[in-house]
């Protein structure tokens, strides 16, 4: 068998294997986006189709949008939807603040007991989120900021796990660039804002989308320290929709908020993608 043969062969397995991995991909693709075809789809059907549907179909002839409509008129879904956003804008920008504050202290600066701290810093990942939930409960309680913006966001300025990320990245920058940058009399916050932040900024932004998405699918705390519709955000209020505005029965109404409510996070995950996936393997890199 000639070299040609050889690699004719190699081709045609190589061409094989790429078919079936193209065919597994698209497989799996549907499996994932069903449910959110189904949603949208739900959310354009009438309440009378939707009930009259003794089988399920996977399309409507008679598309609507009076659920949207009821979305925003039978319930304060724009209430919910402005609460969520001073929510997440507040305490990601607080979050962010504090997290390259601390990672540039632990990455940079030198103090007795920094490798202690940092391992007590670690350790707090071990434990459970409902101990932290019970805690901060009690404090945000005996604080008398419950039901108010404040009781909603301070337990949530900080992450253990995005400081650690962060100061990773902030390892990755050789030491000569800050000891040449001291020589020059720059300052560590100048060093920090002029230097890191700029050459982690892929860091940076992953991991403030990652917790966009996280403030605004939070329902847990926001459902414990609040009960006053004012304070809702949208996690919260689609059990309040569900209860109290468009009752249990009316799904295509339901699917319609959840629509609005799931629209601005899978924008944002489109347009940064690929910034996240940067930021991400950025940070698993050492060296």
């Amino acid at each position: 068998m000639d070299y040609k043969q050889i690699e004719q062969k190699a081709r045609t397995r190589k061409k094989v294997w790429n078919t079936i991995t193209y065919i597994f991909l698209a497989f799996w693709g549907v499996i994932v986006l069903f449910p959110f075809y189904w949603m949208l789809l739900t959310s354009v059907k009438s309440y009378g189709a939707y009930n009259s549907e003794y089988i399920p179909k996977f399309y409507t002839l008679s598309p609507t949008l009076q659920n949207y409509v009821d979305a925003f008129s039978a319930v304060s879904l724009g209430r919910y939807l402005m609460n969520t956003v001073i929510f997440t804008v507040v305490t990601t920008a607080a979050m962010m603040i504090v997290i390259t504050l601390a990672a540039f202290a632990f990455a940079r600066l030198e103090f007795r007991g920094k490798n202690t701290v940092f391992l007590l810093f670690l350790s707090l990942m071990m434990i459970p989120n409902e101990l932290v939930i019970i805690t901060n409960f009690v404090t945000i309680t005996n604080l008398d900021l419950r039901n108010s913006f404040p009781g909603l966001i301070l337990p949530s300025i900080t992450s253990v796990f995005y400081i650690y990320l962060l100061k990773e990245n902030f390892e990755q920058v050789p030491d000569s660039l800050y000891f040449a940058a001291k020589v020059d009399g720059t300052s560590d916050l100048k060093y920090l804002l002029k230097v890191l932040v700029p050459i982690s900024r892929p860091t940076l932004i992953t991991i403030a989308i990652l917790k966009i998405i996280e403030c605004w699918n939070s329902y847990v705390w926001p459902r414990l320290i609040t009960d006053d519709e004012r304070y809702f955000l949208v996690s919260n209020g689609i059990q309040e929709i569900r209860e109290n505005g468009f009752g249990r029965e009316n799904i295509p109404a339901m699917m319609a908020a959840v629509v609005v409510i799931s629209v601005p996070l899978i924008i944002l995950f489109l347009a940064f993608r690929n910034k996240i996936m940067a930021g991400v393997s950025r940070g698993g890199l050492k060296g």
